[in-house]
């Protein structure tokens, strides 16, 4: 099933520890939100499913085993490669950066359309300039009626909220495992997040117990 895997342009090698790679203990948690996916996917079997972040072998074995194909961007790292920021500043002297010019490179898919994205806490660690465009983005390559999942930590706490790897399991828990190198950037209120994503058809907030709120979307 792994010819079925899609790749992007640009990737790290296999097994290379590189920022944001997962690198704690995984320890389970319940997700209502992953509940209700997972029951979409068996009920819609195949497909093409976006799972973002650093590469899972499990993710990638349950995926393919639903007869999923299954495609790995790694926004937060391609964004902190700082090779598609812009020469010029803003008026605040920061370096401005062509949210085009990252579309292009690291968000293009050769014409795929998904059935399921997993985009986890992506948000909450992608540079300012960037989460708008690649909602966006998300949207465009969405079949219609297609399925997204976000996760969103609900404490502003840079200095020990991390990055995190989720690995799905065939049921309503999912392994959070921490990574490093992504400074959380900033807490999405409820009325945030619906500004973000109001070219979806609809969305469901579900409560957490450990600070994380989680969202599905429809297409």
């Amino acid at each position: 099933m792994l010819d079925k895997l899609f790749s992007g342009t640009k990737t790290a090698e296999a097994g290379a520890f590189r920022p944001g790679s997962p690198s704690g203990p995984r320890t389970s948690r319940h997700s209502t939100a992953w509940a209700h996916l997972l029951k979409h996917m068996k009920d819609n079997s195949g497909g093409i499913v976006m799972d973002v972040g650093p590469t899972s072998s499990s993710n990638v074995n349950f995926l393919a085993n639903l007869g999923c194909s299954i495609y790995l961007p790694d926004p937060l790292h391609d964004a902190a490669t700082g090779e598609w920021t812009s020469v010029g500043m803003s008026d605040d002297g920061v370096p401005v950066m062509d949210t085009a010019k990252f579309l292009e490179e690291y968000f293009s898919f050769s014409g795929r359309t998904f059935d399921v994205v997993l985009l986890w806490d992506t948000l909450d660690f992608l540079p300012e300039p960037l989460v708008q465009p690649v909602v966006d983005r998300l949207h465009e390559v969405m079949q219609p009626g297609g399925k997204l999942l976000a996760f969103f930590n609900s404490k502003l706490d840079p200095a020990t909220t991390t990055h995190r790897r989720f690995h799905i399991t065939d049921s309503d828990q999912v392994a959070s495992q921490s990574g490093a190198g992504y400074k959380q950037q900033r807490v999405l209120q409820n009325r945030n997040v619906e500004r973000i994503f109001q070219a979806f058809a609809s969305s469901k907030f579900m409560l957490a117990a450990d600070n994380i709120r989680e969202a599905v979307f429809t297409r």
